[in-house]
């Protein structure tokens, strides 16, 4: 199989991608030439990496044909995300966590060539997102009201929506899923759930093995299947957050 990876120059998508390239072949992402020497070296065995900004709808695009270049892939696993942290406006004057957690995953599904499976990284904090919807690039409520903890929560749920809309409009295999509260430099030192399991899970729903392989979209955590807000199941709901971010980057999901 061949796997693209985003946000694998450190963290679960490079640990991720250490298991997969035993016996798959793996291209991994980083946002610049440092972070790619860095992420190659750890992983040697993987076939290639690929630099792109996904903090900016330029940069995004640019990945989009970079990333296509060498495919088409088995699967892609929109993996990187940012946490918490400042506004950090980008040039298209919206949050780069908005940026890289909602915009990105969405841009890149609809511009790259379709792959056989599709999957999004979400999280347990998704249940404090707001299914609402409701400004979601932080234009109206602007930096002096920013909350890095709503917004991360928010672009978590846009994940889970993500699987289930992609799902319906693509007719692949798809998948979100949470790897809990692990020992990453996200999820800092007292993080206690499993890590491994996050990592194997990660490599479960990329190849559709084990669990992921009896069901053509589902929410995974630890190897195993979780609830999740049920309004990203919701059609309507899943069709105003393709929309909104039709409109907000010109592009529309492809029939």
């Amino acid at each position: 199989m061949r796997i693209l990876i985003t946000g694998s120059s450190d963290g679960l998508g490079l640990l991720t991608a250490n298991l997969l390239s035993q016996s798959h072949q793996v291209i991994l992402h980083a946002r610049n030439t440092s972070r790619a020497h860095d992420a190659t070296s750890a992983c040697p065995s993987a076939h290639t990496c690929i630099t792109g900004d996904l903090s900016t709808l330029a940069g995004i695009r640019a990945f989009a044909a970079e990333a296509d270049k060498h495919g088409p892939y088995d699967a892609i696993m929109h993996n990187a995300g940012l946490y918490l942290g400042p506004f950090r406006r980008t040039e298209d004057n919206m949050p780069a966590l908005v940026a890289v957690n909602t915009i990105a995953p969405y841009l890149l599904s609809c511009l790259m060539q379709k792959p056989k499976r599709l999957i999004f990284v979400s999280s347990g904090l998704h249940q404090n997102g707001n299914a609402g919807l409701e400004d979601i690039t932080w234009q109206q409520r602007g930096e002096g009201k920013w909350n890095d903890a709503q917004a991360y929560a928010d672009s978590k749920l846009h994940n889970v929506v993500f699987a289930w809309g992609f799902h319906r409009r693509f007719g692949i295999p798809t998948a979100s899923v949470d790897p809990g509260w692990v020992k990453t430099k996200m999820g800092g030192p007292n993080a206690m759930d499993d890590l491994d399991a996050a990592v194997k899970t990660f490599a479960m729903v990329c190849t559709g093995e084990g669990e992921a392989g009896k069901r053509e979209v589902g929410h995974y955590y630890q190897m195993k299947q979780r609830g999740f807000r049920e309004e990203a199941k919701d059609v309507e709901t899943q069709e105003k957050l393709f929309g909104i971010l039709e409109g907000v980057t010109g592009v529309k999901v492809p029939e």
